[in-house]
């Protein structure tokens, strides 16, 4: 019988913390351009628990595990399709060690993000590989420890149901976070109203957005997201940590404990009560941002000027959602990118 244990949780506070990165943190401890982060689990697994035990020691409540890519298609790419039980219970393993190891209560998400390939009719991989791909994967972070189901950084709302479709087999609770990082949409066209509807069809235990092009537009998605949703959805915020920038041959993001901490406090007032970070975000941020919700006296919903203001600037696609206006708009953000589909394995969403 499966327990869940984000729900009391909930009930006991107004918000919780989830962690920071995972992929742009693993490159600061080694990892190279290429390489799978799931193997780790099983040739560097210190190197994870070292990472996951910094995130609990900077005050988050919800840790990832590390199995991003962890479905039987991304392993595909590193010759380890068959490897999908082994690494997905070792990264649930890994994470449970060290959130029972806290002395408070943190839950371990297990993380599921995109298989990497195009859903039919589109692509080649059809709705029902798609969904067993990743029921294989839950199981396996289910039998390892997870508390929660995590599934991140979609963009397709066909491939979204597939992986809850998939993850609901567990028994376990259901996150769904989108990256709404092309204009305000998601790179396949969906808005943070669009994602409402989803959660409600599918019932999720909590719905929102990750990753993405920098807080300001983090922000704006809560805001058009919770004008949508049920008021009693649970919504997730985990922006990128600014902006990325190629600096001395590598890719670096340019927020700062500050911003992360404003972009908290902001999230909060929108209507978040999961709020973390994403690429770039690491433990000094997280702790910045566990401050900043602590002594927060919660605000009215930010206005447009008020994220520009403090964040920087807004797409003119989430401006537009944000008048109530769902027309495509021209325009991006600063630091925004027109991406398509690829099987190249990405490091954005690898949190």
């Amino acid at each position: 019988m499966t327990t869940d244990r984000l729900t009391p949780l909930l009930a006991q506070r107004p918000w919780l913390l989830a962690d920071g990165a995972m992929g742009s943190n693993l490159f600061a401890r080694g990892l190279t351009s290429g390489e799978a982060p799931e193997l780790w689990n099983t040739e560097h697994p210190e190197r994870i628990s070292e990472l996951q035990r910094s995130f609990v020691e900077a005050g988050a409540d919800i840790i990832l595990t590390n199995s991003f890519g962890g479905t039987r298609h991304r392993l595909k790419l590193h010759k380890a399709e068959g490897r999908v039980a082994e690494l997905n219970e070792a990264a649930a393993r890994l994470a449970r060690t060290e959130a029972d190891r806290a002395g408070r209560v943190v839950l371990v998400g297990g993380s599921m993000g995109p298989t990497g390939e195009i859903l039919e009719p589109l692509g080649p991989l059809s709705v029902a590989e798609a969904r067993e791909a990743f029921a294989e994967q839950a199981a396996a972070l289910a039998r390892g420890g997870a508390d929660i189901l995590w599934i991140e950084t979609m963009s397709s709302a066909e491939e979204a149901e597939a992986a809850i479709e998939g993850a609901r087999r567990t028994g376990l609770p259901v996150v769904t976070t989108l990256s709404f990082d092309t204009n305000g949409r998601t790179m396949m066209g969906i808005t943070p109203a669009e994602l409402a509807g989803l959660a409600r069809k599918n019932h999720l235990a909590a719905c929102g957005s990750n990753c993405g092009v920098g807080a300001a537009e983090m922000v704006a998605s809560i805001i058009n997201l919770a004008a949508a949703a049920d008021p009693s959805a649970v919504l997730v915020a985990k922006a990128n940590c600014g902006i990325p920038q190629y600096v001395d041959g590598a890719i670096r993001f340019n927020g700062t404990p500050e911003l992360m901490a404003e972009y908290a406090r902001l999230a909060l007032d929108a209507g978040a009560r999961i709020i973390g970070g994403c690429c770039g975000t690491t433990p000094e941020h997280l702790r910045a941002m566990r401050q900043a919700l602590e002594t927060h006296v919660r605000g009215p919903k930010p206005s447009t000027e008020m994220i520009e203001a403090r964040l920087g600037a807004l797409s003119a696609g989430a401006t537009a959602q944000l008048r109530g206006e769902m027309d495509r708009q021209a325009g991006a953000a600063p630091g925004a990118v027109q991406r398509r589909p690829s099987r190249r394995r990405p490091t954005h969403g690898e949190s």
